[in-house]
């Protein structure tokens, strides 16, 4: 009996322990990757399912992974998706499209044409001046919009093939990395209204 005592502890604190960050793509996200649709379905904070893949902090993407087939179609398919008529979105995070990895799409109001960009291991590294109040939407919460204090002057780093790179973001394009970066923590913009 205590053997038995023994062996389910070790299975209970095994199961609670903090997972490892995966280091290739998992089957679920392989078959989301390869979907025969350009479109990705984007995740409802209404659907408990989704909810809980939205409020899930993310895995890092590997260097392999980086320059694998399977990250160019995921590259492909969250532009295709954010940009859609159907979503119309500024940003999009991995989570959204039940994608578990540090991912972001942001729209550069910064750059000249607005181009939608893709950064993987996305992670604001500063933060300058004062928090500035401004309207914010998701794609995964339809029909709401709230006011949220965000920084108007930060700094992102993430991966390239090369390596990692840090570069300064000013205005509604550093808004929008904050609400992007946020759901990579399982973070949503409504955890910060009244």
């Amino acid at each position: 009996m205590n053997k038995l005592i023994i062996a389910l502890a070790a299975i209970a604190t095994l199961a609670c322990a903090p997972k490892a960050p995966l280091n290739t793509w998992t089957s679920e996200e392989k078959a989301l990757i390869e979907a025969q649709d350009s479109i990705m379905r984007v995740l409802l904070v209404t659907d408990s399912k989704d909810s809980t893949v939205l409020r899930t902090p993310c895995d890092t993407l590997t260097h392999e992974m980086l320059l694998s087939e399977d990250y160019a179609i995921l590259a492909r398919k969250m532009l295709a998706t954010v940009k859609s008529p159907q979503q119309g979105g500024v940003g999009i995070a991995g989570p959204q499209v039940g994608i578990s990895r540090r991912i972001v799409a942001v729209m550069r109001y910064d750059k000249p044409g607005k181009p939608f960009e893709l950064y993987p291991n996305a992670r604001i590294t500063a933060f300058r001046g004062k928090k500035e109040s401004g309207p914010e939407g998701c794609l995964s919460i339809p029909g709401r919009r709230g006011n949220v204090l965000r920084y108007r002057d930060i700094d992102i780093t993430y991966s390239t093939p090369q390596g990692d790179t840090t570069e300064s973001v000013q205005g509604y394009s550093a808004i929008i990395f904050q609400h992007e970066c946020d759901h990579l923590d399982g973070v949503l913009y409504t955890d910060y209204l009244d």
